[in-house]
């Protein structure tokens, strides 16, 4: 028995828990995954401004605009202030940016208007023909790391924490929801349990599960009417740009390029799907971001793209809007007391909203659940750092104190933030696992003890196997420091799962230079490490489709040239 279910472990799921707990609520939050496994995990890594809904949508610029300064100061060491800039090109309309001025003077954005010459001083790399931009408080966000520090805030003050845990049932009784039927996999992840099924009774559930939300109200016999809408992202080999760079015209696919570590993420587009989880990844896609983007930054023309990757939003559409197209959607949130709404207590539905409004959104569930139980506390949520942000690292030192070469101390130091010293302070050698994310032996073991032998989680904790090589040099490193705590069957299985969620995000990517890396990494894995003979491989033989040494050709092109592998025909599958 617990006071409150929270189901779904993204960004407001985890938020949402992290506000009850430190409010003496007992929480329990139940994830079918890892944390991020859905929407949170698949988005492009901006902290937004509000300068992009400065005109279309006001309201939601300016909780974007509130809670963009909250997140730098309580989670420092999950962003990167990278500014934001908003370019115009010659074809552009410019009395849509004078409408932006103006719409982000009204939302109170700060905003600094750069002549084409000013913006290429800080971008380099800006197209020759930019003639103006304006330059805003956007910023780059590491979801998963944010989320994890909510989980562990959560878990700190007494929250249950259960990841690979599907919610096959709401339970209701006498026409109140009562609580939640879990199925456990028998999973690496230490918080999994085992596999098994759970009862787990409750004052109240939170439905906090995006664009799944519709189908766990279903299961309380409610109507919830999420419009999913997926747009695709691409991950380019380094950072092409160090600001984040919008392009200043009204809705459209392929005007956002974000830094985000040690790569730029690319998007993105906006079509509505049925099924959150069933729906076509289309190679025109990724191709007309690196097109469109390119006439921002041309060098884009010339990218490695290490991978492509489809997040789905959870646009709520409220009875009796009718919207046809969901980029008109609004990005503000909205909160379904089913109680009032459906004459179904004991449920609570949040849904819509952007990852930036996250913690704004957790405080408004922990407010009304806090008022249906009877709990007197105040939301401090938006005053207390996260764990990692309560002060600053000082790079120096750890450089200093551990031995270690800068670039590697640096980048550990701004994912630890001020655990930098425990973690680091470790007896013995301190060698680097993962290369490309410059990830330490520390720090892996220290995600090892929190997360088990979950090699994924692991790597949504430090970035290990995130960087150029897609894992290609250090996955069989992380399954190595598993040793000698777990057998080597169940190194070899996490390790597996590793090689396959890395492998997934690629088969949209495969050409040129990304196809050399793909090979090699094939050579490495499947044939010196004799992964195509191992028990534990992935399902089904590796199969190669049909190239011309460019992009897709046959039965996964366009007639117009453009390439369609929705189904991942072409490539590794």
């Amino acid at each position: 028995m617990t006071d409150v279910v929270v189901v779904g472990g993204g960004s407001t799921g985890c938020g949402v828990a992290r506000d009850l707990a430190m409010r003496g609520v007992d929480v329990t939050l139940v994830e079918k995954g890892n944390l991020t496994h859905g929407t949170t995990g698949r988005m492009h890594g901006l902290l937004h401004s509000g300068g992009r809904y400065a005109v279309s949508d006001r309201a939601s610029a300016a909780e974007c605009i509130e809670e963009n300064a909250i997140l730098r100061d309580i989670a420092a060491h999950c962003v990167e202030e990278t500014g934001g800039l908003f370019v115009e090109r010659p074809e552009d309309d410019a009395t849509y940016f004078e409408e932006k001025l103006a719409g982000c003077a009204a939302c109170d954005i700060p905003t600094e208007v750069l002549s084409g010459a000013e913006a290429r001083d800080r971008e380099p790399y800006l197209a020759a023909d930019i003639e103006r931009a304006i330059a805003v408080p956007d910023a780059a966000v590491d979801p998963f790391r944010l989320c994890v520090a909510n989980a562990e805030a959560a878990e700190s003050r007494g929250a249950r924490v259960a990841t690979h845990a599907t919610v096959t049932d709401v339970l209701v009784e006498a026409g109140e929801v009562v609580g939640v039927e879990l199925a456990h996999e028998d999973a690496p992840d230490k918080r999994g349990g085992g596999a098994g099924t759970e009862r787990v009774e409750a004052d109240h559930v939170v439905n906090a599960t995006g664009a799944w939300a519709g189908r766990l109200a279903a299961m309380a016999g409610v109507d919830v009417a999420v419009r999913p809408s997926k747009g695709a992202m691409a991950v380019t080999n380094v950072r092409q740009v160090d600001t984040v760079i919008n392009r200043c015209r009204p809705k459209g696919d392929a005007d956002i390029i974000v830094p985000h570590e040690t790569t730029c993420i690319l998007g993105t587009t906006d079509v509505e799907v049925d099924d959150p989880e069933d729906y076509p990844e289309a190679q025109w896609e990724v191709d007309r971001l690196l097109e469109e983007l390119a006439e921002l930054v041309p060098i884009l023309a010339e990218a490695r793209t290490l991978r492509s990757f489809w997040g789905v939003r959870p646009l709520y559409e409220p009875p009796g809007t009718g919207t046809e197209d969901p980029t008109d959607i609004t990005r503000d949130f909205s909160l379904l007391d089913h109680a009032d709404r459906d004459g179904r207590p004991g449920l609570t539905t949040i849904v819509g909203g952007k990852f930036t409004t996250y913690r704004l959104m957790a405080e408004r569930v922990a407010d009304h659940v806090c008022d249906r139980l009877g709990v007197d506390a105040d939301c401090r949520t938006a005053d207390v750092p996260l764990p990692g942000s309560e002060h600053d690292a000082v790079l120096d030192d750890a450089m200093d104190a551990y031995g270690l070469r800068s670039p590697v101390a640096r980048r550990s130091s701004e994912r630890l933030g001020a655990r930098t010293d425990e973690v680091l302070a470790v007896d013995g050698p301190n060698p680097v696992v993962c290369g490309c994310e410059a990830v330490t032996r520390a720090e892996v073991r220290d995600a090892i003890d929190d997360a088990g032998t979950d090699l994924d989680a692991v790597r949504i904790r430090t970035r290990a196997s995130m960087g150029n090589c897609q894992g290609a040099f250090c996955c069989h490193r992380l399954a190595a420091e598993l040793y000698p705590d777990h057998d080597a069957a169940t190194a070899r299985a996490s390790l597996s799962d590793l090689y396959q969620e890395r492998w997934k995000g690629q088969r949209h990517a495969l050409w040129g230079d990304q196809l050399s890396q793909a090979m090699l990494s094939r050579m490495l894995h499947a044939t010196t490490m004799n992964r195509d003979g191992d028990p534990a491989r992935l399902d089904g033989d590796v199969e190669f489709g049909a190239f011309d040494g460019g992009r897709p050709t046959g039965d996964d092109a366009r007639p117009d040239g453009a390439s369609t592998a929705a189904d991942g025909g072409s490539g590794w599958r």
